[in-house]
């Protein structure tokens, strides 16, 4: 049996980039990548304590940086990892490779390719999410055709099968914003919610396209709703994604529109009902829920900032593309920096 890696001061370590957390089926996971090699590391302490990491077994060149990198969603019953591999890497090729877990990440399935077109997954851009209950979504900017689009695919056995490719959105400009990432929700009721950057005429704006289990993402252009009330102008690739969590009939979305984070709620039935709240500068912004508390977490100018639900912003210190998981009683918070992963624990 693995040792517990204890935390000092709130904070446990790994060697690797671009962690991601999730939690489910009583148990707390991180994964991040070192190199082309992916690990897992469980808690079931509510990350008070993590085991040594289990390292998975490679698919090829990985693709890593700017919030691509491995992701991580827990149902009751199993735990999957998705990342993008090709032979290649680097953009030439790339497809979403799939890691499942029955025994809470001791043992994992050889991977499996997700994506029924070869290489339409290349950008390396992903987002995953499942509920308890075993619906999983996920999504990524796809390139089978010219221009890129939202694709996803869903399972609803806890990641065991899953659909054929669904196209989730396809901008009436011919293309979605080439490099922001999607990010993926999925409800206790299997209400699904996609947000990405979409790009109309030059306004590289945040939409949610959402659907109640998966099964009618791709639904007409009109489903796709707009964050914010402004438009961010801009010739370029910002490469930031935002976030987005749902609850019982609300979505909540954090987002950058130039140099500054915005917040938005959406209620259902998908429209936009509160206005859009400045949260300050950063990039990076990530955001999940406990019940009915909201925390999120973006890089400030001095570095990680946590917010938790009805409290003031904390700087934690220097680190970047931070994940985030809201507990009953705390916030967990992983980042990287300096080539080091860090979990930490936040207390309400």
């Amino acid at each position: 049996m693995s040792a517990a890696i204890l935390l000092a001061a709130g904070i446990a370590t790994f060697t690797g980039v671009q962690p991601q957390l999730s939690a489910g089926g009583g148990a707390v996971y991180v994964t991040f990548a070192a190199g082309d090699v992916i690990s897992v590391a469980r808690s079931t302490d509510a990350g008070a304590t993590f085991a040594s990491p289990v390292a998975l077994p490679e698919a090829g060149r990985l693709a890593l940086g700017k919030r691509r990198g491995p992701r991580v969603a827990a149902t009751a019953q199993a735990v999957v990892v998705a990342a993008v591999a090709g032979a290649r890497g680097g953009g030439a090729d790339g497809d979403l490779v799939l890691y499942r877990s029955t025994d809470q990440g001791r043992t994992w399935t050889a991977p499996i390719v997700v994506n029924d077109v070869p290489g339409a997954a290349r950008e390396g851009m992903h987002g995953l999410a499942a509920n308890a209950s075993g619906v999983v979504v996920l999504a990524w900017l796809d390139l089978r055709q010219k221009g890129t689009r939202i694709y996803a695919a869903v399972s609803h056995d806890h990641g065991a099968t899953w659909s054929p490719d669904r196209l989730v959105y396809t901008s009436p400009s011919g293309s979605v914003c080439e490099c922001c990432h999607p990010s993926v929700a999925v409800a206790d009721d299997g209400r699904v919610a996609v947000m990405f950057r979409n790009q109309l005429e030059g306004r590289r704006d945040m939409y949610v396209v959402e659907s109640r289990d998966g099964a009618t993402l791709g639904a007409p252009l009109g489903a796709a709703v707009k964050q914010g009330r402004g438009s961010w102008l801009l010739e370029a690739c910002p490469m930031d994604g935002g976030a987005v969590a749902v609850g019982a009939g609300v979505t909540n979305a954090v987002w950058r529109r130039e140099a500054t984070l915005y917040a938005t709620v959406t209620r259902a039935p998908s429209v936009v009902t509160d206005p859009e709240v400045e949260l300050g500068p950063g990039r990076d912004p990530v955001v999940a829920r406990h019940d009915q508390r909201v925390d999120m977490a973006w890089t400030g100018p001095d570095g990680i900032v946590v917010r938790q639900a009805g409290g003031a912003s904390t700087t934690l210190g220097p680190g970047g593309f931070a994940s985030i998981v809201a507990m009953a009683d705390h916030t967990l918070v992983a980042y990287e920096h300096q080539g080091r992963v860090a979990v930490h624990v936040v207390k309400r």
